[in-house]
């Protein structure tokens, strides 16, 4: 337990020694400083956030970035409980009293349902929360409520539009309503960025987390698969799969994903992490830092590529030692394993996660194939399921799994990320997020030009973006990405980035009424 006084010096650290955000735009830290002053309460903070919300996230209209929310007595309950703690000088960590938005694919036992976006689970009450909800509570977060999404995470078609769920509706992108919000965690990364939310958590297979946040101009780190556990969490791939911090700015998402961490025995990829990454949030992070430009990561829009050029001016100014013009010794070459990987695990995963509910209304993939098809005006009103129905048909060749999953691991990992790294002594990479948010189109799905979450995702390496500056009017986002566990160098060095660009614009819809 830490007391007040301990996060009135932190908070007196970085009130002079790093530049904050707008005051309308609150960070935890000014968020903690305030609480600590007596300044605002969480209570007050549950029912701003609350009634914010509320304004701007109708049905059918504005930003339908949240799914649901707790019980406004419950939630207000919880707060004057932990506004007492405080004013007794036991203040838990530093998500004390925040307000926190889940994607809603991570199980609460709240009475909040856990829907992965689909209508077919508008019902499916978890027996536990997830591990990591668990480790928030425990450190005195709010759960407020739960984040719209692209319904299953994406992974139902191929032909999606990302941000769409059956129960929430269309995630809208705050700096533009006609474009999108990427996916699949879109609800997470656009109630941050419009203020609905001091934080929320997301979840990645694959650029999952990093695309909405670069799309939507706001933070966050997808950290080593097994850093935090995936125990309640509706899966895609066992191999991929991982939750991960959504903020405005680095700290706040090192805060957040700080108050998730914990080994979870029942998890095969958790580890041990004893690591204090607030000491990582250097303001002289990238002063030394070695850094790879991963060239063949861009080149997709102009536009994008001269904010990258003067951008990587800028680390070379700011001490950093930059590399140009890296490729892949062997070019992106694990894109067919993958597949083959996320197909077959999708499925497993599915009957596993199951299993845990002790009445579940569905049992397997093959059940909610059927049922999609007996509810289709409202499930696949847009687009199929071709998805669901290609994981169902790979399940007989597991030979051919265990080769790609073996062989995918290698191709990004050993033989991708770690050879560039040490072919050139670097300590890590970078590269555009991805490509500016492209119009909405749900007749004919996204339109994806380029990403840089590939090499990470598959290999299970840590990736950060950090805004970068703009494009016409819409956000684009800086991609920092290394070897596993090597979150603490990343974080040096993204920090450092924000800190000396602050590129991030808050969105028209994030100002006060």
């Amino acid at each position: 337990m830490k007391t007040i006084k301990a996060f009135c010096w932190l908070a007196f650290f970085v009130l002079f020694s790093t530049t904050l955000w707008a005051s309308d735009d609150p960070s935890i830290e000014q968020l903690q400083y305030q609480l600590n002053r007596g300044e605002v309460t969480s209570v007050v903070l549950v029912e701003r956030y609350l009634d914010r919300i509320a304004r701007h996230n109708r049905d059918g209209a504005e930003l339908q970035a949240v799914l649901s929310v707790q019980e406004r007595e419950q939630l207000l309950q919880l707060a004057k409980q932990l506004d007492a703690e405080r004013e007794a000088g036991n203040v838990r960590s530093s998500m004390h009293g925040i307000p926190v938005l889940l994607k809603d694919n991570i199980d609460t036992a709240d009475g909040l349902p856990n829907t992965a976006g689909s209508y077919l689970l508008r019902d499916h009450m978890p027996p536990d929360d997830a591990f990591i909800v668990a480790k928030l509570r425990e450190a005195g977060a709010i759960i407020l409520g739960k984040a719209n999404l692209s319904e299953w995470a994406n992974f139902r078609s191929t032909n999606s539009s990302s941000g769409w769920s059956s129960l929430g509706g269309l995630v809208k992108n705050p700096y533009d309503q006609s474009r999108t919000a990427c996916g699949s965690s879109s609800g997470s990364a656009a109630a941050v960025s419009a203020n609905f939310i001091p934080v929320a958590v997301g979840t990645e297979t694959d650029g999952s987390l990093v695309c909405p946040a670069a799309i939507n101009g706001i933070v966050t780190i997808k950290p080593t698969v097994g850093l935090l556990s995936r125990d309640g969490i509706i899966p895609i791939s066992a191999s991929q799969d991982t939750a991960g911090p959504m903020a405005r700015s680095v700290a706040d998402a090192v805060h957040l994903m700080m108050a998730m961490q914990g080994h979870d025995k029942n998890d095969g990829a958790s580890y041990k992490d004893t690591t204090n990454y607030v000491e990582h949030l250097k303001t002289d992070g990238l002063k030394g830092k070695r850094i790879g430009v991963m060239r063949e990561l861009a080149g997709y829009n102009t536009e994008l590529d001269q904010v990258f050029n003067r951008r990587i001016e800028e680390l070379k100014a700011a001490g950093a030692i930059i590399v140009d013009d890296l490729k892949f010794p062997n070019g992106r070459n694990w894109g067919s394993d993958e597949y083959t990987v996320l197909l077959y695990e999708f499925a497993h995963g599915m009957r596993e996660y199951f299993k845990q509910s002790p009445h579940p209304q569905f049992s397997s993939l093959e059940d909610l194939i059927a049922a999609n098809k007996e509810n289709a005006g409202v499930t696949m009103k847009w687009f199929g399921q071709e998805l669901f129905e290609m994981s169902v048909a790979r399940q007989t060749d597991e030979e051919a799994y265990k080769k790609a999953k073996a062989d995918a691991k290698r191709k990004a990992g050993e033989e991708g990320i770690d050879a560039i790294l040490k072919a050139h002594q670097l300590d890590l990479l970078i590269a555009p997020t991805t490509s500016p948010a492209w119009k909405i189109d749900l007749i004919n799905g996204d339109h994806f030009t380029g990403s840089a979450s590939g090499a990470a995702a598959v290999a299970g390496y840590p990736h950060i973006t950090v805004p970068m500056g703009f494009v016409q009017h819409m956000p684009v986002g800086l991609s920092f990405f290394g070897t596993a566990r090597s979150e603490g160098i990343l974080i040096e060095a993204a920090h450092s980035f924000e800190m000396m660009t602050q590129a991030r614009r808050a969105p028209v819809v994030a100002s006060p009424h």
